[in-house]
């Protein structure tokens, strides 16, 4: 079936015309400086298709969430984790749903791993639900640079092997790539080639001139005709197109972006008030203090529980037929010091980090056999709370006050594994340290890998316990809302070693 969607006016008094079904299978490449009507084509092109095939646009500034109200788009939220991204983008594919994902508010480097995931999911759905969608891009150089910038590389390499499926192999899974982007120096040349639809804007910089003359076929003298071209107005040039250099005036829209371009407006007369306006803050900044509701006890495992009736039954036993120790008895609390001693002398030993909870657990009973600490051994699930604690290094006067006491009951939904990297973090918090390095975390966890102890900065914010922000200087501060303290600011990037003291505020 061939449709033509109207892209405005031509020259001579002609429209011009856009064949959708070739688009699909030849995709299509914008370039244009800021300002000259790119996202305005785009939408035009949105609009003009709506009816006909289904849609995806990547946006990361929030300025097409608009044609939700009017062409039913649902707009997708890009502050989910990647796996939640990617199995909605697959639902997406099954049932041909045209979506706008909305990354306004994330960071480059989160944007980037968003899209590689969304892109992903709709690249590797199944063969069933491959109908056609039409994929826009807006501002592609974000996602596909050409040259390592200031995100990470695992960053790059996700988000532009995800845009390269899309416009290398996404013709025949019914993905037909619609890239925009503000400079073509800027985009991977990878991802530029394999556009063979072209829509060439205003552009000022010869670097970009040159290249969007060498794509469209023109002569290097002909460039400097993209530095004369108005606000909408497009060379355009392929088989969807034309198979000449056309000059497009592009049409009007029936929605608006939520953003436009900025107007001179009068300012305001300076009043005496203008000060206090400055410096105090509104009542709806003073954040509120949240408040939840503890979770419940856990269960009591049903192999506890004969534990300690199996143990009152040898009590009273004990002290029927028990003969008299050969060692003299201890109280309870001179039990548990000697039981904190054995661990910290097993923390000394700078191997004990990346040893597992069973041979620290074998060591630790060996130690109390040869202290004779007397009583009951404590149980393994018992061991590592308390090899986690100890970890922390809390000193005895903040162990008895409540942030700490409130730090441990919350740590009871955490599991195991976990608890002795939410302590460290914790103590920094109830003593205003700065916040451990990625170092310090990987270390309390058993592992050399910094990745895995951010994951677990991650894991503990999606579970509502902390609140993670960085400072203007790159500093991490993590922040304990039902404690109500938080961490003094420290470079997650420092070395692994003692956690240092808050510094002075400026």
């Amino acid at each position: 079936m061939k449709v033509d969607i109207d892209m405005g006016a031509a020259p001579a008094g002609a429209k011009a015309m856009l064949d959708l079904e070739e688009l699909l299978a030849t995709r299509l490449l914008v370039q244009g400086n800021s300002g000259s009507g790119k996202s305005h084509l785009l939408r035009r092109l949105l609009e003009q298709s709506a009816q006909w095939v289904q849609q995806c646009v990547i946006d990361p500034e929030g300025d097409f969430v608009t044609l939700a109200d009017r062409y039913g788009h649902v707009v997708v939220d890009g502050a989910r984790t990647e796996s939640e991204l990617t199995r909605i983008a697959a639902r997406i594919r099954q049932h041909r749903v045209s979506v706008v994902l909305d990354l306004e508010g994330l960071d480059v480097e989160q944007q980037m791993r968003c899209a590689a995931a969304f892109l992903g999911g709709l690249f590797d759905a199944e063969r069933d639900f491959w109908y056609p969608i039409l994929v826009v891009v807006d501002e592609a150089q974000l996602f596909a640079p050409a040259v390592a910038g200031e995100v990470s590389d695992e960053a790059r390499k996700l988000s532009l092997g995800a845009m390269t499926n899309l416009m290398c192999r996404g013709r025949k899974r019914g993905l037909a790539g619609v890239i925009a982007t503000q400079r073509l120096a800027k985009l991977a040349k990878n991802v530029a080639a394999e556009a063979s639809n072209f829509l060439m804007g205003r552009t000022f910089l010869d670097i970009d001139m040159a290249r969007a003359a060498d794509l469209l076929g023109m002569e290097r003298r002909q460039a400097e005709q993209f530095r004369d071209l108005a606000r909408g107005h497009f060379v355009a040039l392929g088989p969807a197109l034309s198979r000449r250099p056309l000059a497009v005036t592009i049409g009007p829209v029936e929605t608006s972006a939520r953003s436009a371009s900025p107007k001179l407006t009068p300012l305001p007369q300076p009043g005496e008030d203008a000060r206090d306006l400055i410096f105090t803050p509104a009542p709806e900044e003073r954040r509120a203090a949240v408040r939840r509701t503890p979770p419940p006890p856990a269960p009591t495992p049903t192999a506890d529980i004969l534990n300690q009736l199996n143990q009152a039954k040898a009590a009273v036993a004990e002290t029927v037929s028990s003969p008299p120790s050969l060692f003299p008895e201890i109280d309870e609390a001179e039990r548990n010091g000697m039981i904190d001693a054995v661990m910290h002398d097993m923390l000394n030993d700078p191997d004990a980090s990346f040893r597992t909870d069973a041979v620290l657990y074998q060591d630790f009973l060996v130690r109390c056999r040869i202290r004779r600490i007397q009583g009951d051994p404590l149980s393994l699930p018992a061991f590592r709370r308390n090899l986690a604690v100890a970890r922390a290094g809390i000193d005895g006067e903040t162990a008895q006050g409540a942030p700490w006491q409130r730090a441990l009951e919350l740590s009871t939904s955490l599991p195991d594994d976990v608890q002795g990297v939410f302590f460290i973090v914790a103590q920094a918090a109830v003593k205003g340290a700065a916040c451990p390095s990625d170092a310090t975390l990987a270390r309390a966890y058993g592992t050399h890998s910094a990745r895995r102890a951010r994951r677990l900065l991650t894991y503990f914010e999606e579970q509502g316990l902390i609140v993670v922000r960085t400072d203007f200087t790159g500093n991490r501060v993590v922040a304990f809302p039902d404690l109500g303290c938080e961490t003094a600011a420290g470079d997650p990037n420092g070395p692994d070693g003692d956690l240092q003291e808050p510094q002075a505020a400026e």
